[in-house]
């Protein structure tokens, strides 16, 4: 069990992210602020379920479509947003599979952390390439199966750099701060605030690995 404090500290945060990816999704649907690009539409809300109020600032400033921000950004918020690009299907990916393992008990040589792991990275793959053929494919001009290729030789890198950063951080959780038999669940609010803070870890590995990806030209900046 986590102590109540953590408890009351994560279902506070929890509400304030949910609060901001509302916030942000109601302007881009009802507010008619719909991104050029399309994918960002989702992205932008899902930053917020982890980075809340800072992924709210960031989307006022810089992001949304049609304002003085969205025209001039310096380079950092374009690495900002092509990191938060990334992170995005990671996140979604993560909290899926740590949903379906918990609900279906899996485990991998009896454990938990190896099939969180495993599944974590599987469906952060998946959703990122596709989170990426999105935006990859209609700047370029790719069919479906180029735009695929393109977007998994840009996705990989950064994507497993992110999930380094968070993997690294669900050790501390499970081997550290609630080693068994105290180890944390989906089902209570405490693992997914120590979640966000893993998917921020991992926001800040694979920053490194974004601007060179981008430097490369392996990745279009947002």
């Amino acid at each position: 069990m986590a102590p109540g404090w953590l408890t009351a500290v994560a279902w506070l945060y929890l509400s304030v992210c949910f609060c901001c990816a509302a916030i942000i999704a109601g302007d881009i649907i009802v507010g008619h602020r719909r991104q050029p690009m399309g994918v960002m539409n989702f992205v932008f809300p899902i930053t917020a379920l982890y980075f809340g109020p800072l992924a709210l600032a960031l989307y006022r400033r810089w992001g949304r479509a049609g304002g003085p921000g969205a025209r001039a950004r310096p380079w950092w918020v374009t690495m900002a947003i092509e990191v938060s690009h990334c992170g995005s299907g990671c996140a979604l990916g993560d909290v899926i599979s740590e949903f379906a393992i918990f609900w279906l008990a899996l485990a991998i040589a009896g454990s938990t952390l190896g099939a969180e792991y495993a599944g974590d990275y599987l469906l952060a793959l998946a959703l990122g390439i596709v989170f990426q053929y999105f935006a990859i494919a209609p700047m370029r001009g790719l069919g479906l199966r180029d735009g695929l290729v393109a977007a998994a030789k840009a996705d990989f890198i950064s994507l497993t750099a992110f999930e380094i950063g968070l993997f690294g951080w669900m050790a501390v959780m499970a081997f550290v701060l609630f080693p068994a038999p105290h180890t944390l669940m989906p089902s209570s609010a405490a693992f997914w605030l120590l979640m966000q803070v893993g998917m921020m870890i991992g926001y800040v590995t694979s920053w490194p690995a974004n601007v060179w990806l981008v430097s490369r030209g392996i990745k279009t900046p947002m």
